[in-house]
């Protein structure tokens, strides 16, 4: 598997340390830059890369190296992250990775994680290493799939995962991740992976491989993964799959909010994500950044200038942000720019223990300040029964159940008056010359709120149908 070395150092890793560093597999090795510059490798006289050295990384949000490492990596925020990837094609090259990363903590202080694999002995031998032609951080390359095999207890949307990801759709393969059993996949990394052609594929002793979210088994067949089917062709269920126990009281709030906002210069965007942050958690996020781990305080200025950039490009903007350790938040926003204006796609998550209820009651309030002051499209919530921290195991959780759901005003109004649905009783929020429609579902335990939510669906889908049909 690819093995990754991190260096926690409270100094940024100068340039002659950075040298230093690349120096541990002695002076036969080549330095080779990728990236756009901002990832150093350390490669054979062929060219083939065994170590990628990342740009150091200025955590400041406090939490992110616990939530990513565990509670037990000794270092506290702000703090530099220095990431070093070796080649799973090559056994001497976690070696080498963990040497780069022991020589800066010796010169700067810190701490390696993990910690066995810190040390700065030379590595030599490697200029003549055999190598195979995968890209860096894919350990297997087939026509159909990018397999990358990770063994960390927590895997993140990290920089190069989700290099990783775009290198995959743009070469039309699936993405399969690799794990052990025990890996949990944090929520923006599930969120990255609902979104593609791709699979989490979990080893296990009996079956062989499952599918962490499904639990179908798995088997290598055509140069990719897929299912073993049973006799009738459905998928067969690993057993390792079945639920545990471990998590009973502790619940997941679940938000997905889309929002349309006209393309105007003074346009601020984040403005949904920090009012919904701060009716339920009482605070706003405290960082956001192009991956994870979380490195930048919350600045809605800061993510708008990135979203215009990138929209000058023709590029959306994929992003997460992330709350205070004390009370477990995470989100994921894509913007992009359409022909109905700048739309942000919002998919917020909130952990709530055994000791905390969900802001449940919070939603109408929520619902209300989005649809006057920030311009809803839509609101669906949800409720789960789930790991407080956000993060997926690879066994079987409850699937969400909906709470409510909310139509913002444009949308109400583009149904007209007597296309909305009116089912269900909807609460009328805002102006009553403007209204949003709130629905309440359920209460999170009653799986026929999803029959109700379709029914919804369905009807709004039909008049804007019919509007189109007659418009034509």
């Amino acid at each position: 598997m690819t093995q990754d070395v991190i260096a926690l150092t409270p100094q940024m890793p100068d340039t002659r340390t950075l040298l230093a560093g690349l120096h541990a597999g002695g002076p036969d090795l080549r330095v080779n830059r990728a990236a756009n510059g901002s990832v150093a490798q350390l490669c054979t006289a062929a060219g083939q890369a065994l170590v990628s050295l990342e740009a150091p990384r200025y955590i400041q949000v406090p939490g992110e190296i616990a939530r990513l490492l565990g509670p037990t990596t000794q270092a506290e925020t702000p703090v530099w992250w220095t990431e070093a990837r070796a080649t799973s094609a090559v056994e001497e090259a976690g070696r080498l990775a963990g040497s780069v990363a022991g020589r800066l903590t010796a010169v700067h202080g810190g701490t390696v994680w993990p910690r066995e694999a810190g040390h700065t002995d030379v590595v030599a031998d490697l200029a003549d290493a055999a190598t195979d032609a995968a890209p860096m951080g894919v350990d297997i390359l087939t026509d159909k799939a990018a397999v990358v095999i990770q063994g960390r207890p927590v895997v993140a949307a990290t920089t190069w995962l989700t290099d990783v990801v775009s290198n995959t759709v743009r070469t039309g393969r699936e993405l399969h991740l690799v794990t052990p059993p025990g890996t949990r996949l944090t929520f923006p990394a599930r969120t990255l992976l609902d979104g593609l052609p791709s699979r989490w594929v979990v080893r296990d002793p009996e079956c062989g491989y499952y599918d962490g979210l499904s639990g179908a088994v798995l088997h290598w067949r055509d140069g990719h993964f897929t299912p073993v089917p049973t006799g009738d062709g459905s998928p067969r269920i690993a057993d390792a799959f079945r639920p545990r126990p471990g998590a009973e009281g502790e619940r997941q709030l679940l938000l997905s909010i889309r929002t349309i906002h006209p393309a105007d210069e003074r346009l601020v965007l984040g403005g949904a994500l920090e009012q919904a942050w701060r009716t339920l958690t009482g605070a706003p996020p405290a960082g956001w950044s192009t991956a994870e781990p979380v490195n930048v305080p919350w600045s809605p200025r800061q993510l708008t200038d990135l979203a215009r950039t990138r929209a000058q490009r023709s590029l959306p903007t994929w992003t997460v942000a992330v709350g205070a350790p004390d009370h477990p938040a995470i989100a994921a926003v894509r913007t992009a720019r359409t022909q109905a204006g700048v739309e942000e796609h919002i998919t917020l998550a909130l952990g709530h223990g055994a000791d905390r209820s969900a802001q449940v009651d919070a939603l109408p309030e929520l619902a209300e300040s989005l649809a006057t002051g920030h311009n809803l499209a839509t609101m669906i919530s949800q409720l789960r029964a789930a790991r407080t921290d956000l993060t997926t195991p690879a066994h079987h959780e409850p699937p969400p159940v909906p709470l409510s759901f909310t139509l913002g005003p444009d949308a109400v109004a583009d149904l007209g008056h007597d296309g909305a649905p009116r089912v269900f009783a909807p609460v009328r929020l805002g102006p009553a010359a403007r209204p949003a429609l709130h629905y309440t579902l359920g209460d999170g335990t009653d799986p026929a709120a999803w029959q109700r939510l379709r029914q919804i669906n369905d009807h709004v889908n039909g008049v804007r149908q019919q509007g189109n049909h007659d418009g034509e």
